[in-house]
């Protein structure tokens, strides 16, 4: 609120130049905060102090002026200047310290402001970006019964960012509220769907927001740039709500639209920019890194976030984008730098299990699973509370390494799951890979008498002891696993369990086998068969000169029955034009072979004048010529079936008569 004018007595001052009068100043200072000029109502404070020094009044309004100027460490000099005012600047204190992210000096603070509801209110906002979620509700819980405007809008955030999603209705019920109240409170319920699974619930409040926000705003006078600046954060979450609801393209699409619009705050342009990068995944990993290079700190050589956004986004969200950018810098094989950003994550996120998780990725990727599984190994001793996902994730390291034994070691470390179907059928088959069996069986066996003692409602011991009998009865145990089919049959009456126990026992026990054989239905529509008739047949017949084996004579008797069956005669189909009466000449039974196995081929003869050397005509030729023509000759004369290749011999004897070519030698010269 602003000042009301003073009449304050006027201090000596210069002759040259006197000081306009202090109401002056304070009506000035008043009119300057009402327009929301702060940069000129600090001045005019200023004004003040020089004319009464120490005034309380005027202090104070330049603390306010500076920080809604954003002139954070101005306003930190000015109150630390103003000590020895009898001023009790602490909240203002704490909150320059909020807004620079010292965290913890703003709540030393801030003790001496106990009981204050503003004080308590800037105390849940604290606890909030310190990610004590527990804390900062009870601060709310207390803060019910106050007046405080918006109170619910935080409430509700705070609700959402602990993972409490499923209270907010009943909240809002008690707080007599409803979503639609403000576009904020219609924003943040929205959020509470999408935590709760419920996207096309969340999509329509969020629809609903962006009207009401619009409206709102409006009312306000705002420019439009400025309101779509406003609206941006709902505009990112209806293109998250598409995405996750498999609307790949649209969501693209509009996250590319705010990132080029450039008309978003700091905060929802950082997480478009993340999200559209986790949607195009190990595409175009050139592009993303740009991308989040525009979110980092200009001066900074090493990425960093930029001190504004650092500021504004949840942990969970910077989490988030680093996460990212080293997953890129993997894909474009950048194994420094990424190496280097995940040695500064643990201090970033020091209750957090990722980056050890994505230094085993490294690590991996270095074709170092081993050293990945020691590092991951140790981390679960050292943070039990933690161990979870860290030994998930040294199971799938160790099994895509080929170390099945520690993969299953892993596992069994995991109470909570190790006895649900997948997990036992994972941790079987790696023990049968190591060559456990022993392991495997006693897998089976623990998690059997687990679910025998279960009281859940969903019971998977059927399951599992059917898989445990298929799976002794595959290694060689046949009593243990007719034990197992004889137990389902007697409690569950399985149909698929007396089948296994028919075949199983067969080996063991015959008669005890055909009297549970006595329970099985019998078959629809199939007819009896005579054993002895089938044991009497002679079987397959071997056909002397037949390329294949003969066939039995009960399929000879009944391909006779189905010889004697008359088929319907088809009408041949013709081609187009043809005339069955005048079909004229038969085709040329060898017209698909080659050409060189046909009959009627015939290979072209070589000139035999095609060797001789060209040039010009004189005695020496001619005579080479007669003797080229006259061995030919004899040759022919001796035998004709050697007619082509003494030709042929002729023919290379008069090449080897020229000078050889140049051109091959130096093609040789060249290769080496």
């Amino acid at each position: 609120m602003a000042p009301k004018p003073k009449d304050k007595g006027k201090p000596s001052h210069s002759p040259s130049q006197p000081p306009p009068p202090i109401e002056d100043l304070f009506a000035s200072l008043s009119k300057h905060i009402q327009r929301s000029d702060f940069e000129q109502a600090a001045k005019v404070a200023d004004q003040v102090l020089c004319v009464v020094p120490g005034d309380e009044d005027a202090i104070r309004c330049k603390v306010v002026a500076l920080i809604k100027a954003d002139r954070i460490e101005d306003a930190i000099s000015t109150i630390q200047s103003s000590q020895k005012v009898p001023i009790d600047f602490s909240f203002f204190k704490a909150y320059c310290l909020y807004r620079q992210n010292k965290l913890d000096e703003a709540l030393e603070s801030l003790k001496s402001l106990e009981g204050n509801s503003t004080a308590m209110l800037l105390e849940s906002q604290i606890l909030y970006r310190l990610g004590k979620m527990d804390a900062c509700m009870d601060i709310y819980h207390k803060l019910q019964k106050s007046k405080i405007e918006s109170l619910e809008i935080n409430s509700v955030a705070s609700l959402v960012a602990s993972g409490r999603a499923s209270e907010v209705q009943r909240m809002m019920d008690t707080l007599r509220v409803k979503a639609t109240s403000s576009f904020e409170l219609a924003f943040n319920t929205a959020c509470s769907l999408i935590e709760s699974n419920k996207y096309t619930d969340a999509e329509q409040l969020l629809l609903s927001a962006r009207r009401i926000g619009q409206e709102t705003l409006l009312d306000e006078n705002l420019p439009d740039d400025e309101i779509e600046i406003e609206l941006a954060p709902i505009a990112v979450q209806l293109a998250y709500v598409q995405q996750l609801l498999g609307h790949t393209q649209e969501a693209i699409e509009a996250y590319r639209d705010i990132i080029n619009r450039d008309l978003a705050d700091e905060s929802s342009v950082a997480v478009a920019v993340n999200n559209l990068i986790a949607l195009k995944g190990a595409k175009e990993v050139s592009d993303s890194l740009r991308k989040l290079d525009r979110l980092k700190e200009k001066d900074s050589q090493n990425f960093q976030l930029a001190r504004g956004i650092d500021l504004k986004l949840s942990p969970k969200q910077r989490e988030a984008i680093y996460t990212n950018r080293v997953l890129l810098l993997l894909h474009a094989n950048r194994l420094d730098q990424a190496r280097e950003l995940v040695a500064a994550l643990p201090d970033m996120f020091v209750d957090s299990v990722m980056p050890v998780l994505l230094q085993a990725a490294i690590l991996v990727r270095e074709n170092k699973a081993g050293r990945a599984e020691e590092v991951l190994a140790q981390f679960a001793e050292k943070f039990p509370d933690k161990f979870k996902v860290v030994l998930l994730a040294r199971a799938q390291v160790a099994a895509a390494a080929g170390h099945p034994h520690i993969a299953a070691e892993s596992l069994v470390k995991i109470p909570d799951i190790q006895h649900m179907p997948a997990t036992v059928a994972t941790i079987v088959s790696l023990k049968e890979r190591a060559g456990d069996i022993d392991g495997a069986a006693a897998v089976l066996d623990s998690a059997i008498k687990w679910w025998s003692n279960a009281m859940a409602e969903d019971n998977k011991l059927n399951v599992i002891m059917q898989e445990a009998a298929s799976f002794k009865l595959r290694h060689g145990l046949e009593e243990d696993a007719a034990r197992l089919y004889e137990e389902l049959v007697k409690s569950q009456g399985n149909i698929e369990a007396l089948v296994g126990l028919v075949t199983t026992v067969a080996r063991v026990d015959v008669n005890k086998a055909e009297l549970y054989e006595k329970q099985l239905k019998p078959l629809t529509g199939l007819k009896g068969v005579d054993v002895d008739s089938l044991e009497r047949t002679s079987g397959a017949k071997h056909v002397e000169g037949a390329s294949g084996v003969g066939v039995t004579e009960t399929y000879e008797e009944g391909k006779s029955k189905a010889k004697g069956k008359k088929k319907r005669k088809r009408k041949p189909r013709y081609p187009k034009g043809f005339d069955p009466a005048n079909p004229g000449p038969p085709p040329d039974p060898e017209r698909w072979l080659p050409k060189k196995e046909r009959s009627s081929y015939r290979p072209k003869r070589k000139d035999k004048r095609a060797a001789q050397v060209r040039g010009s005509q004189g005695a020496v030729v001619r005579e080479k010529h007669e003797s080229s023509a006259s061995g030919a000759s004899s040759n022919a004369s001796n035998s004709k079936p050697n007619q082509v290749s003494t030709s042929k011999g002729a023919s290379q004897n008069a090449v080897a008569e020229q000078p050889k070519p140049s051109s091959k030698s130096s093609r040789k010269k060249s290769r080496n």
